[in-house]
């Protein structure tokens, strides 16, 4: 096989790996997985994580349920005032946002999440 033929064979590989894998990507990033109505949800911070490729906190309300508040991009949360430290297990929290379509998981995209009195707007225009 000429270096050539090599060359428009991995393009083209590239090419259908990437097209097959971006829906995935776009479904992740993407808000079709949540309701449209808008939830809040109280309780304490039980773990957070703030890397890529999203922050997220496990918030345990009330009823002792665990629910995954899953954040903006890293550079959005940022922007957003929520960095490294801005809440730690055992601080309350208060979370807007929209529940995933599946009522088996405890999950939510958070639009805006207060900890401990402090307000961090992670997507203003989504706010209801």
């Amino acid at each position: 096989m000429s270096y050539r033929s090599r060359i428009t064979r991995t393009l083209g590989l590239a090419v259908l790996i990437t097209a097959a894998l971006a829906p995935l990507a776009a479904a992740h990033h993407g808000w079709s997985w949540a309701e449209a109505e808008q939830i809040q949800l109280n309780g304490t911070v039980v773990k957070v994580q703030v890397a890529p490729p999203h922050p997220w906190l496990d918030v345990k309300t009330a009823e002792d349920e665990v629910w995954r508040v899953e954040l903006a991009n890293p550079a959005q949360t940022q922007r957003a005032g929520f960095i490294e430290g801005s809440a730690k297990p055992g601080d309350t929290i208060t979370a807007t946002g929209n529940r995933s379509q599946d009522a088996s998981e405890k999950r939510m995209k958070a639009v805006q999440i207060e900890v401990n009195g402090k307000t961090y707007t992670l997507y203003p225009e989504r706010i209801r």
